[in-house]
Parts: structure tokens; C-alpha cells; sequence
């Protein structure tokens, strides 16, 4: 990420302050939260207002989606065979720790268990990231910082962090807006009235009421703003709901008429 226009970010609390705190020194965060509730967004912008606050800073992000294929060597590098040369090709946590840049790692409970031996060192007072294949040993650099995130109501039990885990971490703990804040976001980003807006905030609030019949996941923030913007482009709040909240939440008939049914009567 390159110094240039903030990313667009409506506080909810403390959060900002709390990270900027483990920022000055240099603790690592964890952000928990379901999912579109704005975790990305936020580190997004955390990390526009570090560069803002700390001209010297290199002014990068690095954000890593791990997934169940993700294994360390992903992370940390390997040895690529180009033309006649074996050459080393760092990882994006390498990458990250040499020139100080902000590491996000997306949903870390979906990556490989080896995942996490690399980033024990880097959460506590050593910061130093081993390179078996090198055979060094890199510390950290000053600025380096490390932040990952991942959707407690989500994952299975075999998924979940463990203490020893979670205890090397800021916690900064996300959840869906209040409705009032929410319709700002919806406002903001999809460009439809406050009025329209507060409509869309209003169907995420009972569509997440169903979470106790069943739903498996809330709808997001993200999927309202989508719904805005179709609604932007000439679609019925009718249709762009459907399009973007009924069918994607659920692929079960009756789970998506009791939806459809929550949209009808909001935008009757």
C-alpha cells in the first residue's frame, strides 16, 4: 500500500487506539470477527494512517489469505530454478519482516499447523523469523508488525486457536455495527440515500436474528453495500436484495423465502 487518499474507515470503538498502542510497541493483534464486518478494511486503513503518522515507514502491506493449502514455505520462501540458476524467491512474511512492513495473515486458522511454528518467534520479545533453508536466523525490522485475523463462530473446534496461541496476541474483538453506523458504511460506499441505507442496515439486523433458526453466517456489511450498488445501477431494492443477500446466504428453499420474506417487507 502506497501513501495516497485514506481508506474509508467508521470507527466503532476504541479499536484504532488500542492498535496503535500495540503498534508503538510492537506487539502483534488479532482480530476477531464474523465475517464482512470490516477486520480487512480496518487494517487497511491502520495501515494508511501508520505511513500518515510515521513519514519514515515503509509504506507497504502485506496481506496473505491463508487457506488449507498455505504452508510455510509459502510464507517464508523457497528456491525457484530459472534458466541455468537456482535462485531464492522470499515469501511474503519474509518480504514483510526485512523492510518493516505491516503483515496481515487472513482467517490463520485456515493455513497448515506449521503456519503457526513460523510465527511463534515473531509475536514476542525475540521477533526473529528462522529460515531453515538459508540457514539464518532474520530479525525482524523495526517497523515490521504482525496482525492476523480469523471468524470465531466460523471455524470448526479442529480449526480453532489455541490459548498458547491466542495469549501471544492484542486481541481487538469485531462485530457487525450498530444500525446507525452501519447505514453510514452502506451510505458511504454504495452511494444510496441515508433513507435507503438505514432500509439495508434495518434487513441486515433480522437477517443476522436468524442465526439462532439455523442461518449459518450473518449477512455481512459487504453484501448490503452490494445490494446499494445495485440498486444504484437502476435494480428494484426487491431484486437487489434477492441478487445479493437471499441467494447468497443460503441455498436452502425455505431458509431463503424466510429471507426474501424479511426483504419484501422492509422494502414493500
Amino acid at each position: 500500500m502506497s501513501k495516497g487518499e485514506a481508506p474509508y474507515y467508521l470507527p466503532i470503538g476504541d479499536e484504532i487506539e488500542v492498535f496503535e498502542a500495540a503498534s508503538r510497541d510492537s506487539l502483534a493483534v488479532l482480530l476477531k470477527g464474523p465475517t464482512g464486518c470490516g477486520k480487512t478494511r480496518f487494517i487497511e486503513y491502520m495501515a494508511w494512517k501508520l505511513i500518515d503518522e510515521t513519514p519514515e515507514r515503509p509504506d507497504s502491506l502485506i496481506t496473505v489469505a491463508c487457506n488449507e493449502d498455505l504452508t510455510g514455505s509459502d510464507l517464508v520462501g523457497r528456491y525457484l530454478i530459472r534458466g541455468d540458476e537456482t535462485i531464492w524467491m522470499d515469501g511474503p512474511l519474509t518480504q514483510a519482516v526485512r523492510c518493516g512492513a505491516l503483515c496481515y495473515l487472513d482467517e490463520i486458522v485456515e493455513a497448515r499447523k506449521d503456519t503457526m511454528v513460523l510465527i511463534h518467534p515473531l509475536t514476542d520479545h525475540r521477533r526473529i523469523l528462522p529460515v531453515d533453508k538459508l540457514g539464518v536466523t532474520l530479525r525482524a525490522h523495526a517497523d515490521f508488525m504482525l496482525a492476523v485475523s480469523y471468524n470465531p463462530g466460523y471455524q470448526s473446534v479442529l480449526k480453532d486457536l489455541k490459548p498458547s496461541t491466542r495469549q501471544r496476541f492484542v486481541t481487538l474483538e469485531f462485530g457487525y455495527p450498530p444500525r446507525d453506523k452501519e447505514a453510514e458504511i452502506i451510505a458511504h460506499e454504495s452511494g444510496v440515500s441515508m433513507e435507503i441505507a438505514m432500509d439495508l442496515a434495518h434487513l441486515g439486523e433480522r437477517v443476522r436474528e436468524l442465526k439462532s433458526s439455523g442461518l449459518e453466517e450473518g449477512v455481512s456489511a459487504r453484501l448490503l453495500v452490494y445490494a446499494g450498488q445495485l440498486m444504484q445501477q437502476g435494480l428494484t431494492p426487491r431484486r437487489a436484495c434477492e441478487a445479493t443477500v437471499v441467494r447468497a446466504l443460503s441455498d436452502d428453499p425455505q431458509t431463503q423465502a424466510a429471507i426474501g420474506e424479511l426483504a419484501y417487507s422492509i422494502f414493500a
